[in-house]
């Protein structure tokens, strides 16, 4: 398939290390109507609480705004956003080779004699697809893996207790969302690294945060020193959205390449996914299509996205905490809100 294109930060541009460039909407980009429906007096009834909205267009911050009682130096969760951190992670080891995405995951759990889990990849893994059992339901009645991994006997090793899964299906034959094998991933680049704790997050600093001066970021780590890349990683909205205008500008910052060549293509490379059709398109470890053809977005549980917008040159990041019953009202607002600038 043809990916659309990345589009380079424009030469008059100055990347937002320090700070952002500011600009301006463009003229006749009317959002008042969807503001109101995030801010406004209907907004409980329609999106649930909206924290912030952060809108980068040609690398310049053209509109922010917050909700009562924050503003742009607060810290917003991660939620599954972490995920597209993860992912970031394991391409800078991919780069330094380190890591092979397509051999066997180094995963110690699995090295038995003869079992079947030793085919898995980290290439299946970060595209969901590696056939372990794993309940992704975020309800606690109704026998939820993940709750149990992030909060109850899973908790001190996420890695560890996703691991232990059996295979429900064959290797790379079904696709299933799981946080679990996110954490399996993470640590596998701790692994590749020989860093846990606060090594490997003085790697993430160091490596990922800290040329793109992001400066807000607090990923948490469980106590066998694995980040916990499924779930947790901190940031306020001006950051996130540094990380999405990385994956704009195809992994190059400040005309430095820091992810791998073609790496983000890999991540926005659709995953062949179950013929019911019912779950949205994915890549690896970030979805596919939320702001119409060719965006690609890091999602999380409350109503966090990170969305990528190449037709656009465009990033868009929202947080919040959006009900359950209200969850398919997002897709439909943020396409709406990529849509007004069409």
């Amino acid at each position: 398939m043809t990916l659309a294109p990345l589009p380079a930060q424009p030469a008059a541009t100055p990347w937002p290390t320090q700070g952002w460039p500011l600009g301006d909407l463009p003229a006749g980009v009317d959002l008042a109507p969807l503001l109101d429906q995030a801010f406004g007096p209907e907004a409980a009834a329609h999106l649930g609480e909206t924290q912030a909205v952060v809108i980068i267009q040609g690398g310049r911050l053209i509109f922010e705004r917050y909700g009562q009682g924050r503003g742009p130096d607060d810290t917003c969760h991660s939620w599954s956003k972490a995920k597209s951190i993860t992912q970031a992670l394991v391409g800078l080891l991919v780069g330094d080779g380190k890591l092979d995405i397509h051999a066997p995951a180094d995963v110690p759990e699995w090295r038995g004699a003869g079992d079947p889990r030793g085919a898995i990849t980290l290439d299946q893994l970060l595209r969901m697809s590696s056939g372990l059992k794993f309940t992704e339901i975020y309800l606690p009645d109704q026998g939820s893996d993940v709750i149990e991994m992030l909060f109850g006997k899973g908790k001190d090793d996420v890695a560890g207790f996703a691991a232990a899964f059996p295979l429900e299906h064959a290797p790379n034959s079904f696709w299933s969302y799981s946080s679990g094998t996110s954490n399996i991933a993470s640590r596998c680049a701790a692994r590749a690294l020989g860093a846990s704790g606060a090594d490997f997050e003085a790697f993430m600093r160091a490596r990922l945060f800290e040329p793109l001066g992001m400066t807000s970021p607090l990923p948490r780590f469980d106590e066998a020193g694995t980040f916990i890349g499924s779930s947790f990683c901190f940031a306020t909205p001006r950051d996130f959205a540094r990380f999405g205008l990385l994956y704009l500008r195809d992994g190059v910052w400040e005309g430095r390449r820091l992810l791998p060549e073609g790496w983000v293509d890999y991540a926005r490379t659709p995953t062949p996914q179950n013929p019911d059709g019912l779950d949205d398109p994915y890549g690896a470890h970030w979805w596919l299509g939320i702001a119409g053809p060719g965006s690609f977005s890091a999602n999380g549980y409350d109503g966090q996205f990170t969305v990528v917008v190449p037709d656009l040159d465009m990033v868009i990041v929202r947080h919040g905490a959006t009900p359950m019953d209200l969850k398919q009202n997002l897709p439909v607002w943020i396409r709406a809100l990529a849509d007004a600038f069409r």
